[in-house]
């Protein structure tokens, strides 16, 4: 197997997607504003990733802006809501979109405010709560909203939208919950993801693009549990920043930085020294992030300077006695992420996977792909029901058409029936999607064998097999 980890294989198989940095432009100057989200402190927090409470819904919850260099300058943004929090700010820095609740027991809605003149609106009329909004490129947003039916059971799904609510796009399609969401600066999102059903699943971090294609894990602990991840983002010296707590709930919480081109085996934990618990960070100059925590279990979550190469809290920016801060935005210009064509064509109902070879198995585990098992055929099981048993080919490959928005897991068996480890994690493909993965459960780092799979010299299987055709348009590669 060539384990060669060119760029070109990224982009073609959709492993681990280049990711740009983000630096907070005029962050280090006098007039910088920030704008807080503030929890009561009365509130338990709880990461509660199924059902979204107590983590991403915070009653009495409010954003307030400051001005770090200018002690006392603050003020209340949300104070005609019962709730608030997230907030997002607009490329040019003069508006933000954030998660609220204008009264007590209102559904959550996604709200547009002007940072100067404080008006807000309404952009999402929703039965269900929304959270976590981010800009994206050409006047859209991205948001999670919570979605209950017999596809993906009671998750939190991704959905984009024009800027005025109209346009509205479900983009995730899997009993896996989406949350804290951002966009990276080659455009893609990451957000923190967790499996729904059929059981709980560890929190991981998610990349896709804005359309929900190329969807795959990011980062995951290989070495112990994670119970809690929160605020993932760019360093400017080529890092993915965030915390991570292996504790039920957010004590304990460390701050993380993984390189974005090995994400999975160059994680270092920069507070392993330092007393405290992490619940948020971002970087804001050179040299210094911001970061909230608390240095007592008994202390409010409250705003400090963090020096990465000192790897030491300094001076607090900000605190409130009553309210715990866990979130923070920079409200200043940035740079606009790239916006990235679509491969998307709803008028085409399925999309296309390949596996170049089903006993490459030399995954996250550590496991060798030279284990006796062997698979000479697979299973694709949907949520509550199997799509169907397809035999591999001889060089293991397989190459399957698969209806478009359905979620799907796939399980190597033997001669037998038997199961070769377990079923890989939820997936979808979106309409007229290409994607293809070197092996069962492998390392994402792996580029292909340059080599023709038996699979792809013949037609694709239709998933789910008891379709025996699908009219749709046709789509010439070019």
């Amino acid at each position: 197997m060539i384990k060669r980890r060119n760029l070109l294989y990224k982009i073609l198989f959709a492993s681990i997607p280049c990711l740009m940095l983000i630096s907070c432009s005029g962050s280090n100057s006098g007039n910088t504003k920030l704008v807080l989200t503030l929890a009561p402190g009365s509130i338990k927090l709880s990461p509660d990733y199924l059902s979204g409470a107590s983590w991403r819904y915070l009653p009495g919850a409010r954003i307030r802006e400051i001005s770090p260099d200018k002690p006392g300058s603050s003020r209340i943004l949300t104070k005609d809501f019962f709730s608030a929090c997230f907030p997002d700010i607009s490329y040019d820095g003069k508006s933000m979109i954030f998660a609220g609740q204008k009264s007590e027991g209102d559904t959550w809605q996604i709200w547009e405010m002007d940072l100067g003149k404080g008006k807000y609106r309404q952009i999402t009329s929703s039965t269900e709560d929304c959270t976590d909004p981010a800009y994206l490129p050409a006047g859209r947003l991205v948001f999670s909203k919570r979605t209950l039916n017999d596809t993906v059971k009671n998750s939190h799904c991704l959905y984009v939208c024009n800027i005025n609510g109209s346009g509205l796009q479900q983009i995730t399609f899997s009993p896996q919950s989406m949350f804290a969401t951002s966009v990276l600066k080659d455009g893609r999102l990451i957000a923190i993801g967790t499996q729904t059903y059929p059981e709980k699943g560890e929190p991981v971090l998610m990349v896709m693009r804005p359309d929900g294609t190329k969807a795959d894990m990011f980062y995951k602990n290989l070495s112990g549990p994670a119970n809690f991840l929160n605020s993932p983002c760019e360093t400017t010296d080529g890092k993915i920043l965030f915390t991570e707590s292996g504790k039920g709930d957010f004590s304990g919480g460390k701050l993380v930085s993984v390189n974005y081109s090995r994400p999975l085996f160059t994680r270092k934990e920069l507070t392993t020294d330092t007393e405290g618990d992490f619940i948020f960070a971002m970087p804001f100059a050179e040299n210094k992030f911001l970061v909230s925590c608390r240095k007592k279990s008994s202390d409010r979550y409250a705003l400090y300077d963090f020096d990465p190469l000192a790897r030491s809290v300094g001076r607090e920016v900000f605190s409130d006695p009553g309210y715990n801060i866990i979130d923070v935005a920079v409200a200043g210009p940035y740079q606009r992420p790239k916006k990235l064509p679509s491969e998307v064509d709803l008028m085409v109902k399925t999309g296309l996977i390949l596996c170049q070879d089903v006993n490459f198995q030399e995954h996250l585990a550590g496991a060798s792909h030279d284990s006796p098992l062997k698979a000479d055929r697979i299973e694709i099981l949907g949520v509550d029901s199997t799509y169907g048993v397809v035999k591999v080919e001889k060089d293991g490959s397989f190459f399957l058409k698969v209806m478009a928005d359905k979620p799907f897991r796939i399980r190597a068996l033997d001669e037998k029936g038997n199961a070769v480890g377990p079923a890989c994690s939820w997936l979808w493909l979106r309409p007229n999607e290409r994607r293809g993965c070197v092996g069962c459960h492998e390392d994402p780092e792996f580029a292909p064998e340059n080599r023709v799979s038996f699979a792809i010299r013949k037609d694709p299987v239709i998933i789910p097999v008891h379709i025996t055709e699908v009219k749709e348009k046709i789509v010439e590669l070019e």
